[in-house]
């Protein structure tokens, strides 16, 4: 990886590159990949509950995106 690059990484950028770099085994990847996705499904979780007790997602909103038809 070019310097330039890196300087334009944040510091949590850059340890999840080496952290995937440094790793012998695909299992050992697959394993970090597993633990991020848990991370951001929590994070999601946790913002649509707030999102749920503050009124700006209820289940009239639901219902109406049940009807939308969002492909372009």
């Amino acid at each position: 990886m070019q310097l330039n690059t890196l300087n334009t990484l944040n510091s949590s950028q850059v340890m999840l590159i080496q952290s995937f770099a440094s790793m012998d085994r695909q299992k050992d990847s697959e394993e970090l990949m597993d633990v991020l996705r848990l991370f951001y499904a929590k994070k999601l979780d946790e913002e649509m509950q707030q999102l749920w007790d503050d009124g700006t997602f209820n289940q009239e909103v639901l219902d109406e995106l049940r009807t939308q038809h969002l492909r372009a």
